[in-house]
């Protein structure tokens, strides 16, 4: 988290009361975080609705839970969050290289309007969709999108092209826990009753929000020379870069050690200090089969020798060269092993 996430977030302590009182202390409560869903908005050029939310996985629960269109799409290598949501949904398929299949996407959008969920930056690979290409065989159909944006930068791309957008705040150095649905239009979706223009009840989180709003007002690190220097070193020592060729987020990267299981790169990482992943953070710890590379057409024994990393907003240059120096090690003991 952010030093200026956090600062604001204890200002939220000082401040809070129920924003949703009537009394002095509420309104000052509902003033600050009013002012916080402005900021969060204005930081994505929103000029639509802001719902506060508890994090990405909610806002995807009711984009998905509560669309008022009949049909929905999600992608073969959506979030598990958006496979738990959109059960039922229609699967679109990917290619080898992760990329949504934009002629098998516009064939599905020849019946009833639907709202198609995408995740523009894989969680688990980083493979980049071509969003606006997406928005536009989406719309030519009289359908609606969806994006995931939690792991992308704020961007005012999506006020052009998204009809509804899942953003979180721990991506982007705030707080866990919270995170916005923004929606171009209400009608959209089926209310649910209580706060937030009555589409999500609870009370306001307002120390995170407003630890959300100085986190995305703040500039996000460019990872891409740090991610080219590993990928680099990867390929050299003998390891495989998922999805190489597509385009990728610059803060995660996607490795296979041909040989070695994930759950053991993991253990031994993590003894040399290193935290990595196999598959989506949220749900490696159940350590199975990924999804997301099995519909790009991988087999479930290569799948399981595949570890994910990220950069985080303060890793350095002397930190991935120390992964590197582990990774190789690493690498090494396998070929001997076998």
């Amino acid at each position: 988290m952010t030093a200026a996430a956090r600062d604001a977030m204890a200002r939220g302590l000082t401040l809070w009361a129920n924003p949703s009182s009537p009394h002095a202390e509420g309104r000052a409560a509902r003033a600050a975080l009013e002012t916080a869903r402005r900021d969060i908005a204005t930081a994505y050029g929103w000029r639509g609705e802001t719902l506060l939310t508890g994090g990405a996985s909610e806002s995807l629960a009711i984009a998905l839970g509560r669309t008022t269109l009949q049909r929905r799409l999600v992608t073969a290598v959506e979030h598990d969050a958006v496979m738990r949501a959109g059960a039922g949904a229609d699967v679109v398929p990917v290619g080898a290289d992760g990329i949504v299949d934009l002629d098998a996407l516009a064939a599905m959008l020849t019946a009833d309007p639907a709202l198609v969920c995408v995740q523009w930056a894989n969680s688990e690979t980083g493979v980049l969709q071509p969003i606006a290409g997406i928005a536009a065989v989406v719309h030519d159909a009289g359908g609606k999108l969806l994006v995931d944006a939690a792991q992308m930068p704020a961007s005012a791309e999506l006020a052009e092209i998204a009809d509804l957008v899942a953003v979180s705040a721990h991506k982007r150095g705030g707080p866990p826990g919270v995170g916005a649905l923004l929606v171009r239009d209400l009608a959209l979706l089926h209310p649910s009753g209580g706060q937030e223009r009555g589409y999500r009840p609870g009370t306001e989180n307002l120390p995170g929000v407003l630890g959300y709003a100085a986190a995305v007002a703040e500039a996000e690190p460019d990872h891409f020379a740090l991610r080219a220097r590993l990928d680099d070193a990867i390929v050299r020592s003998g390891g495989e870069i998922v999805a190489a060729d597509s385009p990728r987020h610059p803060a995660i990267g996607s490795y296979r050690l041909r040989g070695s299981a994930a759950a053991a790169q993991l253990i031994l990482l993590d003894s040399a200090g290193f935290a990595v992943s196999a598959g989506s953070a949220c749900s490696s710890g159940s350590m199975k089969p990924s999804h997301v590379l099995a519909a790009m057409g991988w087999d479930q024994a290569a799948g399981r020798e595949v570890i994910r990393v990220s950069f985080g907003w303060t890793t350095t240059e002397g930190e991935v060269d120390a992964f590197i120096a582990a990774w190789r090690h690493m690498a090494r003991t396998t070929r001997r092993a076998a």
